[in-house]
């Protein structure tokens, strides 16, 4: 089976749930930007939570299927039709050969993970079919889809048709969007006020938002203690010798917009993180918009792990349902 793209959409792309295990090699996790969607939209319609769906962003494709599909759409509102007839999001629903899956405009939200039974079968590189667009690796052909497309499917069933998952079990930002932060090793290089300031203020997703990371504007500017630069570091306030970089973290060039680097980010480079956003966290920043207000709210450690053991017992819920 295969699915014919007529439109891609906005950068739609194959994802799962990421290739773990080449960060040091500068190839980055990847996978979907809300990979909670991406386990529901799977579990919807029977397959691995790590089988392969599509991504995209504010706009939906146009899929015509070429045999009859069982098909889920989560995450970001932003209403699905077959054949121009209405089908309700976070539910496995069918699809007939002939038919077209189309969307309509965005509601709410950021992004949509597609699943369809059988996962989409492109070929699996360094443990993953998730794309690299960047570096050309893994998804189709390395790349988003393009009208002209097919994308082969593999063996799914029709068993969970119906299934649906309840507005309880859904997770989308708040308005304000609040994101926990671990204050970091370079916390202490911001000076009293600065780390008030960034806690204190509301941001705004900035136009430049996308996979390697957000940009965040509107707050105060952010001052830091004034030091000597280390032998090798730039001449920006913000520099240091070249560090690894964590999901999540968060730079701030020249003190004005904090940057959150995200799934397909770099592994490194040389301005130093003033903390990292929660790994519980993290599915919340790929469905917020340009110009979403958002706050950073300070953690503890203790409180990280606490979120981390929430967010296992969410994800425990939503495999349950299905049993």
């Amino acid at each position: 089976m295969t699915i014919n793209v007529l439109h891609h959409g906005v950068s739609t792309s194959v994802q799962d749930l990421g290739r773990p295990g080449y960060f040091h090699l500068g190839i980055p996790m990847g996978g979907a930007m809300d990979r909670y969607a991406m386990r529901a939209a799977n579990l919807l319609v029977g397959n691995d939570e790590g089988a392969a769906g599509l991504e995209a962003v504010f706009m939906g494709p146009k899929l015509e299927f070429t045999q009859d599909a069982l098909v889920a759409v989560t995450g970001a509102d932003i209403p699905a039709k077959v054949d121009g007839e209405p089908v309700p999001g976070w539910t496995a629903f069918r699809v007939r050969a002939g038919q077209v899956l189309s969307f309509d405009f965005l509601k709410s939200g950021a992004r949509i993970c597609i699943a369809v039974a059988g996962g989409i079968d492109v070929p699996v590189a360094l443990g993953s079919r998730s794309t690299y667009p960047i570096g050309a690796l893994g998804g189709y052909k390395g790349r988003a889809l393009a009208a002209g497309d097919e994308l082969p499917i593999g063996q799914g069933s029709f068993t969970t048709e119906g299934k649906s998952v309840g507005e309880s079990m859904r997770r989308m930002p708040s308005a304000p969007a609040e994101l926990r932060v671990l204050p970091g090793l370079y916390w202490d290089r911001l000076t009293d006020a600065a780390k008030q300031n960034f806690f204190g203020d509301t941001w705004k997703v900035a136009p430049e938002a996308d996979r390697m990371g957000y940009r965040f504007k509107g707050g105060r500017k952010i001052e830091f203690i004034e030091r000597k630069q280390s032998f090798g570091a730039g001449s920006d306030p913000s520099n240091i010798v070249d560090s690894c970089y964590p999901y999540g973290s968060i730079q701030i060039p020249s003190g004005t917009e904090p940057i959150i680097l995200h799934r397909d980010a770099v592994s490194g480079g040389g301005y130093f993180m003033v903390g990292t956003v929660i790994s519980a966290d993290m599915d919340l920043i790929g469905q917020m918009q340009p110009h979403t207000s958002t706050r950073f709210v300070e953690v503890t450690m203790e409180g990280a792990l606490a979120a981390r053991r929430d967010r296992v017992a969410l994800l425990d819920k939503l495999r349950a349902h299905f049993n």
